[in-house]
């Protein structure tokens, strides 16, 4: 299967793909990877994400099985999530993308400022 196959299975792999690659995903899938987090300790640790983004990626990432929520039978009602045996599988290829990406930030900028100056 290449990338851009359009049979159904390459098409229900790039569903994923946007899934799991979507802005918020990785940031969760991250900050899940080192502890079980509730939703407030997510949110401090995800700079720029809103509570319904939030909301909306877990569920998301619930639904797929990347993600484990767990309610506690307490008033208030106490939620942690935490990433699945499916979910960790995932935890070194979003290493791989965050150290490739700290590891080319100057590159990427030189390249922005190069394209941003053709643009002008």
């Amino acid at each position: 299967m290449g990338v851009l196959d359009h049979t159904p299975a390459a098409c229900r792999a790039r569903e994923i793909l946007d899934r799991v690659g979507g802005k918020w995903s990785l940031s969760v899938i991250s900050q899940l990877g080192a502890e079980t987090k509730r939703f407030t300790e997510l949110s401090r640790g995800i700079e720029g994400v809103s509570h319904r983004m939030l909301t909306v990626t877990l569920r998301d990432l619930e639904r797929d099985g990347i993600v484990s929520r767990r309610v506690y039978p307490v008033v208030p009602p106490r939620v942690e999530y935490a990433l699945t045996p499916l979910g960790r599988t995932l935890l070194d290829l979003v290493g791989g993308l965050v150290t490739w990406a700290e590891g080319h930030l100057d590159e990427i900028d030189a390249a922005r400022a190069a394209y941003d100056a053709r643009a002008e």
